[in-house]
């Protein structure tokens, strides 16, 4: 027996040289056959066996230790058509099989097409595509918009640190006048066209990619999109099945849990995929906890060779800790705040203002473990996430959203794309109500106070009659949404198509205080309901409704046409819009008469026009333009007053007048990629509201005009990689964004002693416009040294940061000078990945780390100039830095983890 065991070992000796001389390895590239682009990620397979392969960064695989013989190469990629290669693997050799893979006709085009992509040497706009490897490369969890921090022009933070509380501005304009979409469809908010990241937490995981359109953008509804376009495409359904689950770890005791799975086609007609997030953590910064689901899902149906069916849902039910208001400087950091001058910091400041820390959050207290009282919120009692602390601000939300689309191709020349959709929405936000007790330890006059729960509830438990002092409540935003794009494409021949869509949405949405946490009191006495008649009516418990209570609706119908001609060494496209929009306002609390107040506003009717060419000078060049006139409608706030019903009997749209032109170079065999662009953006007509009384004696909303903007600036966006292993990244933007006149004028209102005319002045001439720097600069350097490692650092450098600030505050004549400006910044962020060269079981193995600010540098991200609550504006030295409020960046974080590949 010892004997043949003997035999065995020496007989598989001298086989494995045979075995190892008798293998070869494959590798190529995969590209896009249009724009010759790489496509990281696309699964290369050898059919009939194990062996296979996931492009990197670039579109280059390598397939090793394949053995020796003749196979059939498989590439598949999301949305493209599945390709094929006969190789030959010799002994020792590497075959050679490059894939340039063509775009699904149906699917493809009806994407392009519902989301309004632009496209590589074709659209005539300034654009950066974000594809899924690098969004996983970069991302490390934080929101979605940091995804987009080495694109010029724009600036992403995470303002004070809570998850999901992250904003974007492009080009000096911020997010109310960005166009944010999923997957073509519209997600800023009906009202206000704000949009809260954390209701798309699970986003970031199921994206495919991110296009970012600066400027009024090739899209064609009738959207907010000035400052730009950020369009997020999620994973279409997989042609071929697999699953993977990912495991991350980060600061402030962050864990996160995400599970992907794909069917691939189910007899060429059925396919699904999905997402599903778990994550929660303490915060980086103090008590900005969070304990989030996250989930994604879709499914296609190939109904024929010209229909097809997508549904798509996305969610994300979350509840975070915030961190909503900003602090004076020498809270976070007094010796940044020293040196920064005298001139601009006064060192008495920091006597009233004592260092705190840059994790410091105001918007928490500490309350003992003895106090067992319930919280209200998603109608019902819940126990507090933390028995020792609460959260004087806390988001709490849900916001599915689902599509169905249809794409269905009629004939050769014609085809009908539709998408329908629902978006919900349940939930809110914290603050308190009544009179509570602070502390006012961190600052003097309410200036940086911290509740004090124990002795409010202490207070609370000294009336007489139980009632609450004072009680924390939420501030509920319910709402719903329903919605209709259809685009019907027309190919009038081989060089012209022509677009006709319609635009269609409708909201409601409810707006209340609830009472939260009674703070050890049995009842709060609320007056604001005028429906209340008795005593017994006004004592409100857990979960009624007090203050007020709004509903609110917002329908919208827009529609538009559009041209494209392409030929040889031109494109030139066009589109005109239409839109309206019709607001009304619901008081429940207010008694009219035995009836609610009820207001309803007429339709506010606004038109676009926008156009643009590109011309190909050479394959390596492309020069193009283009131009847009754009009107965008009021806000609700700005027809409706969402405090008594008062409503604007004219309101007036504001208008928008955009020109940009660039050139795009492709050079040493595309080694070398440069795009540049400039930029001319008037804002006018920037809406504000006063509200006056008219003769008869009614309210009334009247718009004061004249405030004007001009954003101008330049952009270079540059990528460099003359060697497989070493890519350089890098962006510049450099704005000139300012008021242009001052502005003058008179309105006229009633009096009890008759008409009067006020005039109205707001010195703003040339002052810089705030809340973006104007020069960004960001370089990344990523190296690949070794198969299926790549390491890259970012670089982001930020100048001519000035504070935000409102314009109409500037009512007097001697008041001209600049906002506060922060000081300029650099800070490096590093990312690595390493995909395991072997399987396990045909398990693909990948382990990444993410470190950011790795120098854990003090910086300013966010500011604002003469805060009205900060106590030192009265020292005489107007827009200095001890009279801004700021969030500090982030300190030094980090995120690791791996990936599994099934």
């Amino acid at each position: 027996m010892k004997s043949m065991k003997k035999l065995m070992i020496v007989v598989s000796l001298l086989l494995v040289p045979g075995f190892v001389f008798a293998q070869g390895n494959v590798s190529g590239t995969v590209t896009d056959a249009q724009s010759g682009d790489g496509l990281p990620g696309a699964n290369i397979v050898v059919v009939g066996t194990t062996y296979g392969a996931a492009a990197d960064a670039n579109g280059d695989y390598e397939i090793e230790n394949v053995p020796v013989g003749s196979y059939e190469l498989r590439v598949s990629f999301i949305g493209y058509e599945i390709a094929t290669q006969n190789i030959s693997v010799s002994a020792g050799g590497t075959a050679t099989a490059d894939f340039a893979l063509e775009q699904i006709a149906l699917i493809s085009e009806g994407v392009m097409i519902s989301a309004s992509r632009a496209r590589e040497r074709e659209t005539p706009v300034a654009f950066t595509d974000v594809k899924k490897e690098m969004i996983e490369a970069n991302l490390g969890s934080r929101d979605i918009p940091l995804a987009l921090d080495v694109t010029p022009s724009v600036y992403a933070t995470m303002q004070g640190g809570g998850a999901g509380d992250a904003r974007i501005n492009v080009r000096g304009f911020n997010q109310r006048n960005v166009a944010i979409m999923i997957n073509g469809v519209p997600v800023n908010d009906m009202e206000n066209g704000w949009v809260y990241w954390s209701n798309w937490d699970g986003v970031g995981d199921a994206a495919e990619s991110i296009q970012i359109q600066r400027g009024l953008s090739a899209i064609n509804l009738a959207t907010p999109s000035i400052g730009g376009t950020m369009n997020i495409i999620t994973d279409p359904t997989a042609l071929e099945q697999s699953g993977s689950f990912k495991q991350e770890f980060g600061s402030g005791a962050f864990i996160k849990s995400t599970g992907q799975f794909a069917s691939g086609q189910i007899n060429d007609n059925y396919a699904f995929n999905g997402t599903l997030v778990r994550k929660f953590g303490d915060g980086v910064i103090d008590k900005t906890w969070t304990d989030a689901w996250a989930y994604y899902a879709g499914a296609t149906y190939n109904i024929n060779d010209n229909n097809r069916l997508e549904l798509y849902a996305v969610g994300a039910p979350q509840l975070h800790g915030q961190n909503l208001y900003k602090q004076n400087i020498g809270i976070y950091s007094a010796s940044f705040a020293k040196d920064l001058g005298a001139d601009e910091y006064d060192p008495a400041a920091l006597l009233i203002y004592p260092e705190q820390g840059r994790e410091y959050n105001q918007t928490w207290g500490a309350v003992s473990s003895s106090y067992k009282g319930m919280q209200w919120w998603n109608e019902g009692e819940h126990q507090r996430y933390d028995p020792s602390f609460i959260n004087e601000r806390e988001n709490f939300f849900h916001k599915p959203q689902v599509n169905l689309n249809w794409f269905s191709k009629i004939n050769d020349q014609m085809g009908l794309y539709s998408i329908f959709y629902y978006s919900g929405g349940h939930g809110g936000g914290t603050g308190t109500y009544g009179s509570i007790r602070w502390d006012y330890s961190k600052g003097p006059n309410g200036v940086s106070r911290q509740a004090d729960w124990d002795a409010t509830i202490a207070r609370n438990k000294t009336s007489s009659d139980a009632s609450a002092f004072g009680a924390l409540r939420n501030s509920r935003n319910n709402q719903w949404t329903l919605g209709a794009i259809s685009k019907l494409n027309y190919k009038l021949n081989e060089s012209t198509q022509l677009i006709a869509g319609i635009d269609w949405r409708t909201a409601e949405i409810e707006h209340y205080y609830e009472l939260r946490d009674l703070l050890g009191a049995g009842y709060y006495v609320d007056y604001n309901n005028e429906f209340d008649v008795t005593d017994a009516d006004r004592r409100k418990g857990l979960g009624d409704k007090v203050n007020y209570f709004n509903t609110n609706t917002v329908d919208w119908l827009g529609g538009f046409l559009q041209a494209e001609y392409t030929q040889n060494l031109f494109t030139i496209y066009g589109t005109a819009g239409y839109s309206a929009v019709k607001y009304s306002y619901t008081d429940h609390f207010t008694n009219v008469g035995g009836k609610e107040l009820y207001t309803e506003a007429d339709w506010i009717k606004a038109a676009q026009v926008k156009g643009g060419a590109m011309y190909r000078a050479t394959e390596d060049v492309e020069v193009y333009g283009n131009f847009g006139f754009v009107e965008k409608t009021p806000i609700f706030d700005n027809v409706i007053s969402d405090f008594d019903g008062t409503k604007s009997d004219n309101p007036a749209n504001e208008k928008f007048q955009s020109y940009e032109a660039g050139v795009n170079l492709h050079a040493l065999s595309n080694q070398l990629t440069l795009k540049t662009s400039l930029y001319y953006t008037s804002w006018k007509d920037r809406a504000n509201t006063r509200q006056v009384t008219l003769l008869d004696g009614t309210e009334n909303l009247i718009f004061l005009s004249g405030m004007n903007q001009l954003h101008q600036g330049v952009e270079v966006e540059a990528a460099y990689q003359p060697i497989k292993m070493f890519r350089l990244d890098a962006v510049a933007s450099v704005g000139n964004w300012k008021y242009m006149d001052d502005v003058n004028g008179r309105y006229k209102e009633f009096t009890a002693t008759g008409q009067i005319e006020t005039p109205y002045t707001y010195y703003v001439k040339d002052l810089r416009v705030g809340d973006q720097p104007q020069t960004q600069i960001a370089i990344a350097a990523s190296v690949t040294p070794m198969k299926g490692l790549n390491a890259r650092v970012v670089m982001k450098n930020y100048m001519e940061n000035y504070a935000d600030w409102d314009p109409f505050s500037r009512t007097s004549e001697t008041d001209r000078a600049e906002s506060w400006k922060a000081p300029n910044y650099n800070v490096f962020d590093f990312h690595a990945y390493y995909r395991l060269p072997m399987k396990f079981s045909g398990v693909g193995v990948q382990l990444f780390a993410h470190a950011f600010n790795i120098l854990d540098t003090e910086y300013i991200q966010d500011a604002v100039d003469n805060s009205s609550f900060n106590a030192y504006t009265d020292n005489g030295k107007t827009h200095s830095a001890d009279d801004a409020e700021v969030y500090f960046g982030i300190p030094r974080t980090y995120n690791v983890g791996l990936r599994l590949n099934f």
